[in-house]
């Protein structure tokens, strides 16, 4: 099972409708947190998202609204008795605030967490495999903003999705179909068959993580080819001169770089707090790109479009 549960979408205030950042990518048996902002453990519990899925957290900086909430998931996860280990990857120069966070107070720690920094220089180069998974890998790319921003990217190793039509002429059924998969060809009347002739092959699904951040290079590098890709929008046209002082993007921005990057659907969120509706950012990012445009909401439950032929 795949799909985004957004925890929070405000930026750098709360409101009565919107908790502070916050999204968990539940991929497979894997379940990364992102960007846990205040109030991130209460959002779980809301979501119906239990402590013992969280196996990674990832947090592009650190802003109070991007990792107020780590203490408390941290304490959880320790208090719920988690064994298996939990990665936590983070702008590398934010050592001392990690430090600083996962001893805000006393608890009882028995989690095994595994720090994953990344520097900003390798992560400056273009896209950096951070962890791999076999099946999927953690990638990331510097952003722009105010202070160093780490961007992440989920990314499936490509497969193959095999042609029942074929498969049907070649006579190839059952238990030859796996052993086709699994060694790459099998014999059938004497004819060995090929994988590559049974198959296409099938790009894997990625989702992009671009947040906090002004234009750059990194953002393209991220959500290219994405198929969910999740972007700040934090402010409308009206206001790109306080976006770009402050290093952020606006709506139209958000849409721009979903249609230069190829993605396929565009998730925008992180909202300032004097767009109580934002309809209107959902229409900018549209406008300029032609894919599926949502706007993310508390507790809001996000598909990760299915993989493709290519």
């Amino acid at each position: 099972m795949r799909e985004l549960v957004v925890l929070g979408t405000a930026s750098q205030v709360p409101t009565r409708e919107r908790n502070h950042n916050g999204y968990f990518l539940r991929w497979d048996d894997d379940g990364v947190v992102f960007d846990p902002g205040e109030g991130t453990q209460r959002q779980l519990l809301f979501a119906g998202v239990r402590a013992s899925a969280v196996t990674r957290i990832c947090i592009t900086h650190f802003h109070g609204d991007h990792c107020l909430g780590l203490p408390g998931v941290l304490q959880r996860l320790s208090l719920d008795g988690v064994t298996r280990p939990v990665a936590l990857s983070f702008p590398a120069s934010g050592a001392v605030y990690v430090d600083r966070l996962r001893h805000a107070s006393v608890f009882d720690d028995r989690l095994d967490l595994r720090l994953l920094p990344v520097g900003a220089e390798a992560a400056g180069r273009g896209l950096l495999t951070v962890d791999d998974a076999g099946h999927w890998a953690l990638r990331a790319a510097a952003l722009r903003h105010s202070v160093e921003t780490i961007g992440w990217r989920v990314e499936e190793r490509p497969g193959r999705r095999m042609l029942p039509e074929r498969l049907a002429r070649a006579g190839i059924a059952g238990a030859d179909v796996g052993r086709l998969e699994r060694e790459g060809a099998v014999v059938v009347g004497g004819r060995r068959i090929e994988l590559e002739e049974m198959s296409v092959v099938r790009r894997g699904q990625v989702v992009a993580f671009v947040m906090d951040t002004a234009w750059c290079d990194g953002a393209v590098e991220l959500a290219s080819g994405a198929d969910l890709l999740v972007c700040e929008a934090t402010f409308a046209s009206a206001e790109a001169d306080l976006a770009a002082a402050y290093g952020h993007l606006t709506a139209s921005q958000a849409g721009r770089l979903a249609a230069e990057a190829g993605a396929r659907r565009l998730l925008i969120t992180h909202f300032s707090q004097r767009y109580p509706d934002v309809s209107p950012l959902v229409e900018e990012a549209a406008a300029a790109f032609s894919g599926d445009v949502v706007a993310a909401a508390d507790l809001m439950r996000v598909a990760i479009p299915p993989s493709r032929a290519g």
